[in-house]
């Protein structure tokens, strides 16, 4: 199929479909001699497919912001060591806590390997085709204020961290929420509940939580909405930063 006239490549690149054009051009003649016409074109078909869910992934990975683009939960240091279950980390693998609108925690020591697991989530994510997002709080934090200058800023700030179907929440309370930013949270987490999943990278376990959220109304409110229906991984004690530092 090497020799497509100009016009009909204007035709196929004018409807869209520059990557099937890509593939025919690219499909060599002396192995596909002898196909029939219909075989031809279903290599072409695959061929483009395959380009154009790369293509998809891979925009997807880079508007997620990802703080570690290279994360990955196949290739995870220390497993064992760490006291990770493996079986957990197969099962967020699949990304069906998100079907079923879960959250998780990744809750541990500084250096422990949180953020990477946060950022290996969303990229698998991504690779199933889900809109994914990372933020640290601190941003988050920025972001809103911000927000509150600007006309329906408010608005538009919570539709777009809403719409995520996996939203990748760093520094999860690193410091003291105020009473603006409580309000906010709360609305967030309200409008994702049961319809998305939010994962919560943190250093302070449960416990703690509706202290640093200031005890009060929202504190309870944000809890309910963050802390059920949630998958909870401890990420240990072992300093990950030192482990990468000693392996260069």
């Amino acid at each position: 199929m090497s020799g497509i006239d100009i016009e009909t490549k204007r035709k196929l690149r004018e409807m869209g479909a520059a990557p099937m054009l890509e593939a025919l051009e690219a499909q060599d003649e002396t192995l596909v001699l002898g196909m029939a016409f219909e075989e031809r074109l279903r290599l072409v078909v695959d061929e483009a497919h395959s380009g154009f869910n790369h293509a998809k992934v891979e925009g997807l990975i880079r508007r997620a912001g990802l703080r570690y683009p290279g994360a990955d939960l196949r290739r995870l240091d220390l497993v064992d060591e760490r006291g990770l279950d493996r079986n957990v980390i197969a099962q967020l693998g699949t990304c069906s806590f998100i079907e079923r609108q879960q959250n998780v925690v990744f809750q541990g020591f500084t250096g422990s390997g949180k953020s990477y697991l946060g950022c290996a989530l969303a990229k698998q994510a991504c690779q199933h085709r889900i809109r994914a997002h990372y933020v640290r709080m601190p941003d988050l934090e920025e972001a809103w204020a911000l927000a509150k200058d600007k006309p329906q800023g408010q608005t538009k700030f919570l539709n777009k961290y809403a719409a995520f179907t996996l939203l990748v929440i760093d520094e999860w309370l690193l410091d003291h929420p105020d009473e603006g930013m409580r309000s906010m949270l709360l609305e967030l987490l309200e409008r994702r509940y049961d319809t998305a999943s939010t994962v919560f990278c943190t250093q302070y376990a449960k416990k703690d939580w509706h202290q640093r959220l200031g005890s009060g109304v929202h504190a309870d409110a944000i809890m309910d909405r963050s802390v059920h229906n949630t998958i909870w991984v401890d990420t240990g004690n072992h300093n990950m930063r030192q482990h990468a530092t000693m392996k260069q």
